[in-house]
């Protein structure tokens, strides 16, 4: 199998080199490509992405889910694998897709634990090592074979944001969804950002109203007025 790696970006050159640095050591052995989809970013991220000599597409709207599909347009893997600019993958991840892959779980994501010693946080990660509705977001990353991701109509560009819970709940009504618990490293910025209560009220809301169908730029506007 080769890998097509997508990492969506928007201004994210303090994340962005350290992810690529990890990618560039991890896959020297794997047949893979790298592809950066910007959505105008007016820091160094593209800087940073030339130097990496990855490939690099321009993306004119600001919306993960097309990011993403742009990505997976233009992608040669028989495997995608999406991954946010500030999300480290664990070294042993393509050896784990594989796995999975064999077994039949065409689709899936990993387990994570964020770069911050706090205690609450850590018991925040444990919830993500079993699978369950509120697994599936992309900082736990997402692989899924190209064949699949095509048969599902890639990501609903919809859904300006809970686009990755959108198309993971579309791949559990097939079975082919699964949690592997292998901890990728997910930034804790947001919770550095805001308080921790303030991002779990507002993580409960939107997810309460993507389950009760709320239409996705209500959800979009009502997490950038909770969060900072």
């Amino acid at each position: 199998m080769n890998y097509s790696i997508i990492i969506p970006t928007l201004n994210e050159e303090k994340y962005l080199d350290r992810t690529l640095g990890r990618l560039n050591r991890m896959l020297q052995l794997v047949d893979h490509e790298i592809i950066v989809v910007d959505a105008g970013s007016t820091d160094r991220t593209l800087d940073i992405a030339n130097a990496y000599g990855v490939k690099i597409l321009p993306s004119l709207k600001k919306c993960r889910a097309t990011q993403l599909n742009l990505g997976a347009k233009h992608a040669s893997g028989d495997v995608l694998y999406f991954l946010h600019a500030d999300v480290l993958p664990n070294v042993d991840c393509i050896k784990k897709i594989e796995q999975a892959i064999t077994n039949g779980k065409y689709a899936g994501c990993f387990s994570y634990q964020f770069d911050s010693p706090r205690l609450l946080l850590k018991i925040n990660s444990r919830a993500t090592r079993t699978d369950s509705l509120l697994c599936g977001g992309g900082d736990q990353t997402l692989f899924i074979k190209r064949s699949l991701f095509e048969e599902m109509g890639g990501f609903n560009e919809k859904f300006v944001i809970m686009e990755d819970f959108e198309l993971t709940q579309r791949l559990r009504k097939k079975n082919a969804f699964t949690v592997i618990p292998h901890d990728v490293i997910v930034s804790a910025r947001k919770y550095d950002k805001n308080s921790y209560i303030r991002v779990q009220l507002a993580n409960l809301i939107i997810f309460t109203m993507f389950k009760m169908g709320i239409a996705p730029k209500k959800m979009a506007h009502y997490y950038g007025v909770l969060l900072r």
